[in-house]
C-alpha cells in the first residue's frame, strides 16, 4: 500500500508534466493574431485554475463514493447504465493513446531545446521512447514508487526553483527577458483585426488548449485501492495536493512567459527579425525559453537541469498510459466489449495484448503528425472533458440515490454538498466540452470524435458476437448432445506411401472406426498409380480410394467426396485425418504443409466432419524443440534426467 508522498508522483505525474505545454499551447492560439492578443492570457490562466479548483473538488467526491477505484467508467456504468459507461471507456482509451503520444512528442520538444542538432531526428527520437516504454512494460517492470517519485520531485521542485528565482528577479527590478523577446510574430492570413466573433473564438480556443493542463486529474479516483489506510482520506488529501502544485506551477510558468516576454508562433517563419533560415530554426519551448531566462543562459546548470527533469517526467507521464490503457482494456474484455485476449496477462503477469497495440497506435499517431505536439493536442482534450462531464453527471444520480434512502441528518447535510460540487462540476465541464467541441473540430478534433464513435460501435458489435456465440453454444438439450454419433467414418488423406501417412493410417485404426479408408487424388495418373501399387506391395488391409481431378486440383474433390458422405447419415461423423510436417525453421513451412492448410480451412466448414492433423517431426524441428521455451520442470530431447 502507497503512503501519500509516493502515490503523489504515481498517479500525478500526468497532471503535474502537462504544465510543461499547457502556457506554450495558449500562446500558440492567442500568438495567430500576432502580439496584440498575448494581453489574453492572464484571463484565460485564471480560467483554467478555475476548472481546475472545480475538477478536483469534484473527484474528491468520487474518491469518498467509489473508494474501490475504477474512476469515470465504473461511475458512469453503475449509475447511467452500460451504454454511457461505453462512452467513456471509448473516450478514456482514446485519450490513453493520446497520452502517450502527447507526452511523448512534448518530452522530445525538451530535448531538444537543449540539443538543437537533435531536431531532424525528433520522429524517429518519439518512436524510439514509445518502443522503450512498450519493452519496459513488457518485461514485466512495474512502476516502482522510487522510480516514479525521483523525477517528479525533481521536475516539481525545480520549477518551483525557477518560479521563486524568476519572481525574485522580476521584483527587485532584474526582470529575465527570453531569447525570443525581441522577435515580433506576423499574424496568420485571416487572423488579424479580429473582433466580435472571432476573437471571441480565438480565446476560446486559446482556453480550450489551456485545459490540457487539466490531463489526467482522475488517475487518483482510479487508484484508491493502492493507498494506504484510510484510502478515501488518503487519497482525496494527495488528489488536493496535486491540484494545488499543479496550479502554483501553472500560474507561475505563465507569469514568468509574460514576464520574460516569451514570443513563440506555430510557424517560425511568422517570426520577425529572426535571422537565418526561417525554415530550420527550431524554436525552445515556452519552459525552456523561461528556464534560460531565469537562470543566465542556454548553458546554465539550472536550465539543462529544468530541460532534463521536464523531459524525464514526461516520458514518464507517458508511461501511466501503458499501465490505464491494458487495464482498461482487461477489464472491457472481461465484460466482453473487446477481445478476450486482452483480457490475458503475459507470462510476466503484464497485459501483454494491450501494451503492444497502445504502442503501435501511439507510434503510428507520432509518425503521422510528425511529433508535432500543437498538431497532437487537437485531438487530446476531448476525452478528456467527455469523461470528466459523464462523471460527473453520473455522481449527481449517485448521490440522488443515496439522499432517497438516508435520514441522518448530518449525513444528508454532507450528502446535499456533495452533490451541489458535482453538479456544479457536470455544468461547467459539459461547458467547457461544448467548447472544446466547437473550437477544435475543425482543426483535428473530428478525428478524436470518429475514433471514439467507430470504437464504441465496434465494442458493441463485439459484445453482440460474444451474446451471440454464447446463447448459441449453450446447450438445452445435454442428453441429445451428449448422445454417440450412428457411426463413426474414418478417411485418412494420402499423397505419398511413406512414414506420415502410415503414421496417420495406424493412428486412425486405433481409433476403432466403424469404417476406415485411405483417400488419394489423382492429380497425376503416373503418380496415382504408383501409389496404388505401393499400397498393394505393402499389403495394406485398408481400402484406398481414388478421385479423379481432371483440373489437378487436390481440395475440391477431397472437400466433394467427404460432404457426400457427411450427407448420407445426418447422425454419422466422418473424422478426416491429415499427416503433417513439423519443422522447425519458418522458411520449410512455405514448402510443406500447404496442401493441408487449404483442406483443413475447407473441411471446418462442414459439418459433421472432423479434421484431425496427424503430425510428423522432421529432423529440424529437435532444433526448434531445444531453443524453444519449456515449462518448469520440462526436459528437452537428448537432456539427462536427473
Amino acid at each position: 500500500m502507497l503512503p501519500k508522498r509516493l502515490a503523489l508522483p504515481i498517479f500525478a505525474s500526468d497532471p503535474l508534466s502537462s504544465v510543461a505545454y499547457a502556457t506554450q499551447e495558449i500562446l500558440l492560439v492567442l500568438t495567430l493574431g500576432g502580439l496584440a492578443y498575448v494581453h489574453f492570457v492572464p484571463g484565460i490562466a485564471v480560467a483554467v485554475v478555475a476548472l481546475m479548483t472545480v475538477v478536483v473538488l469534484s473527484y474528491r467526491q468520487v474518491v469518498h463514493a467509489y473508494p474501490s477505484g475504477g474512476g469515470s467508467y465504473e461511475v458512469v456504468s453503475a449509475n447511467l447504465g452500460p451504454s454511457a459507461g461505453l462512452v467513456v471507456g471509448a473516450a478514456l482509451m482514446v485519450d490513453y493513446v493520446m497520452t502517450v503520444a502527447v507526452s511523448v512528442a512534448s518530452g522530445v520538444d525538451n530535448i531538444i531545446s537543449a540539443v538543437p542538432q537533435l531536431h531532424p531526428q525528433r520522429v524517429l527520437m518519439a518512436i524510439g521512447f514509445v518502443a522503450l516504454l512498450a519493452v519496459v512494460n513488457l518485461r514485466g517492470v512495474r512502476e516502482s514508487g522510487r522510480a516514479f517519485a525521483a523525477p517528479t520531485y525533481l521536475f516539481i521542485s525545480g520549477v518551483l526553483i525557477m518560479i521563486a528565482t524568476g519572481v525574485f528577479r522580476y521584483l527587485v527590478g532584474d526582470a529575465p527577458v527570453a531569447e525570443s523577446a525581441s522577435y515580433g510574430i506576423r499574424p496568420q492570413a485571416g487572423e488579424t483585426h479580429l473582433a466580435g466573433l472571432a476573437m471571441v473564438m480565438l480565446v476560446l480556443r486559446a482556453f480550450s488548449n489551456g485545459c490540457t493542463a487539466l490531463t489526467g486529474v482522475e488517475a487518483i479516483s482510479n487508484g484508491v485501492p493502492a493507498f494506504r489506510r484510510p484510502k478515501s482520506r488518503n487519497a482525496a488529501t494527495t488528489l488536493t495536493v496535486m491540484g494545488l502544485i499543479a496550479v502554483t506551477m501553472f500560474v507561475g510558468v505563465t507569469a514568468l512567459a509574460i514576464m520574460s516576454k516569451v514570443h513563440i508562433a506555430d510557424d517560425a517563419c511568422r517570426l520577425t527579425g529572426l535571422g537565418g533560415d526561417c525554415s530550420t530554426y527550431p524554436q525552445r519551448t515556452v519552459i525552456a525559453q523561461v528556464a534560460a531566462a531565469v537562470f543566465g543562459g542556454e548553458q546554465s546548470v539550472g536550465f539543462y537541469y529544468v530541460q532534463a527533469a521536464t523531459a524525464l517526467v514526461l516520458v514518464l507521464a507517458a508511461n501511466t498510459a501503458f499501465n490505464g490503457f491494458p487495464l482498461l482494456a482487461s477489464v472491457l474484455a472481461q465484460r466482453r466489449y473487446m477481445p478476450r485476449q486482452l483480457h490475458s496477462r503475459g507470462d510476466r503477469l503484464a497485459f501483454s495484448n494491450g501494451i503492444v497495440a497502445l504502442a503501435i497506435i501511439a507510434a503510428l499517431l507520432l509518425w503521422g503528425f510528425e511529433a508535432n505536439v500543437t498538431s497532437l493536442i487537437h485531438l487530446y482534450i476531448l476525452g478528456v472533458f467527455t469523461s470528466f462531464t459523464l462523471s460527473q453527471v453520473g455522481m449527481v444520480r449517485h448521490w440522488n440515490q443515496v439522499l432517497a434512502s438516508e435520514s441522518a441528518p448530518t449525513l444528508r447535510r454532507r450528502h446535499h454538498l456533495a452533490r451541489i460540487v458535482n453538479t456544479v462540476g457536470a455544468l461547467i465541464t459539459g461547458l467547457v466540452l461544448v467548447v472544446v467541441l466547437l473550437t477544435k473540430f475543425l482543426d483535428g478534433a473530428w478525428l478524436a470524435v470518429l475514433a471514439a464513435a467507430v470504437l464504441w460501435l465496434l465494442m458493441r458489435g463485439i459484445r453482440r458476437h460474444y451474446d451471440r456465440t454464447t446463447a448459441e453454444l449453450t446447450s438445452t438439450d445435454p442428453q441429445a448432445d451428449l448422445a454417440s454419433p450412428s457411426r463413426v467414418i474414418a478417411i485418412v488423406l494420402v499423397s505419398t506411401v511413406h512414414k506420415p501417412t502410415l503414421r496417420a493410417l495406424a493412428y486412425a485404426r486405433a481409433l476403432k472406426p466403424d469404417r476406415l479408408e485411405a483417400l488419394t487424388v489423382a492429380v497425376d495418373r503416373d503418380e496415382a498409380r504408383a501409389v496404388e501399387e505401393q499400397w498393394q506391395q505393402l499389403g495394406i488391409d485398408v481400402p484406398l480410394k481414388v478421385l479423379d481431378s481432371p483440373y489437378r486440383e487436390v481440395t475440391r474433390p477431397v472437400v466433394d467426396y467427404v460432404r457426400s458422405i457427411s450427407r448420407e447419415a445426418s447422425r454419422d461423423v466422418v473424422s478426416v485425418y491429415i499427416p503433417e510436417y513439423v519443422v522447425g525453421r519458418w522458411w520449410e513451412n512455405l514448402l510443406h504443409n500447404q496442401s493441408a492448410l487449404r483442406l483443413k480451412a475447407r473441411l471446418i466448414f462442414t459439418p459433421g466432419v472432423m479434421v484431425t492433423s496427424v503430425p510428423w517431426q522432421l529432423a529440424s524441428s529437435a532444433r526448434a524443440d531445444r531453443h524453444g521455451p519449456r515449462a518448469p520442470g520440462a526436459v528437452r530431447r537428448g537432456e539427462p534426467r536427473h
